[in-house]
């Protein structure tokens, strides 16, 4: 019954194609599993055939013998046939004589979504293809588009929420001409969703700003819209020139009211150059760090509240002293933790660090990341660091901040 077992290896065949094709959401991974099942199951040879810029073909995966694809058979005995048609795009084989003998040869479009992506090509030298043979290399052509096509949304997806968040980290606030900044933010890579890490910067009264990071939990364009909407309601709060501690607490409860509010943690610091000062309050956010040019860096003690988004509340602040050869270093979790490792272990790595004589702030932040080892980090990075500028000899605009600064 040659009928029932075109049906039989043709299921076989079917079966196969969905285990072997789409293992992952690389796309070259993915034509060459095509081709490769192809070639295994039914041909001597299978080729990928991309349309890339330009409108050309571009042979992005091939298997078998495949200097018969570009010999079909001789130009005058070459005999084309439709053997179907694709949402208007033709399934074509060809016959004819090669060099070595008899050349057979089928070209199905891949189309995904409508889109038309290129072509699948099979040949063999025994004989042509079977209407079953045909529907095997049809199904799986289409099985591989399926896969491209949830591949390529799931890449736009990404690139949204990355080109999101990185519009958003890369233009904090400006600080006052008093205080250096430099910043750093590091996705974790490209198959990985990102994440809600962010920075920012805000202008207060009397010369003092701002300083902030924090880090939405979880990851995707989730994350990354609540990231915006707690940097926005941050800006919005600041404006209002409370105490960190207490602007940690507004946020807590303005994000505790939206249930569809991910939780995140926050790291403020109100540096205030005038006084020599810097005001530090937490939420679940691990301690900044301290560098200067003559020992390894040291991790302030700040205390630790829940994070915002919980309603708990119960935020309080620490003053420190900050002085002009001292740069303060805030950061989110993927700068220092790896898997399996102990967080005092990774923050005592960091802190171990050395900076160099006369490294600026900028070089500050390149030697954390460098020593750390932050591009490949397993989580994203969100690195911001901040040092007094010092000011010039008789200069009026220094000597009001003195004179005009706010209540302690």
């Amino acid at each position: 019954m040659p009928e029932q077992d075109g049906v039989e290896a043709r299921l076989r065949a079917m079966e196969e194609a969905l285990e072997r094709i789409g293992t992952s959401f690389d796309e070259r991974a993915t034509w060459r599993e095509l081709a490769g099942f192809v070639f295994r199951t039914l041909c001597d040879a299978a080729a990928v055939d991309v349309i890339g810029h330009g409108g050309r073909n571009d042979r992005v995966a091939s298997a078998g013998a495949t200097d018969l694809l570009d010999d079909p058979g001789t130009d005058t005995g070459i005999t084309p046939a439709v053997r179907a048609l694709d949402e208007g795009h033709p399934v074509h084989a060809y016959s004819g004589r090669g060099t070595e003998g008899s050349v057979h040869l089928v070209s199905v479009p891949l189309i995904g979504r409508g889109e038309l992506y290129g072509r699948l090509l099979a040949v063999r030298t025994h004989g042509g293809f079977s209407d079953h043979e045909t529907a095997t290399l049809h199904f799986a052509a289409r099985l591989a588009c399926v896969h491209i096509g949830h591949a390529r949304r799931l890449a736009a997806t990404e690139k949204i929420a990355l080109d999101l968040q990185r519009a958003l980290v890369a233009e904090p606030g400006r600080p006052h001409p008093n205080l250096e900044v430099a910043s750093r933010y590091l996705p974790v890579g490209p198959r990985t969703l990102v994440g809600g890490d962010w920075f920012e910067t805000v202008r207060l009264h009397f010369g003092r700003t701002l300083l902030v990071v924090g880090d939405v939990m979880g990851h995707g364009l989730e994350a990354a819209v609540d990231m915006n909407a707690y940097r926005s309601l941050l800006r919005d709060v600041a404006s209002t020139d409370l105490a960190p501690h207490r602007v940690l607490r507004q946020l807590d409860a303005l994000s505790a009211a939206d249930d569809n509010r991910r939780p995140a943690t926050c790291l403020i610091v109100r540096v205030d150059p005038a006084r020599g000062m810097a005001v530090y309050a937490s939420a679940g956010h691990l301690p900044p760090a301290a560098f200067t040019a003559d020992g390894p860096g040291e991790l302030l003690k700040v205390p630790v509240g829940p994070p915002l988004g919980t309603g708990i509340g119960g935020y309080e602040a620490v003053a420190l002293p900050i002085t002009t050869d001292q740069t303060i270093l805030l950061y989110t979790d993927g700068l220092v933790e790896r898997r399996g490792e102990d967080i005092d272990t990774s923050l005592a790595r960091l802190a171990a660090l050395h900076m160099t004589t006369g490294a600026g702030v900028s070089d500050v932040v390149d030697a954390v990341c460098d020593g750390l080892d932050a591009q490949h980090a397993e989580d994203d990075v969100a690195v911001l660091a901040a040092r007094l500028r010092p000011r010039p000899p008789h200069d009026p605009a220094g000597s009001a901040l003195h004179t005009a600064g706010p209540p302690p």
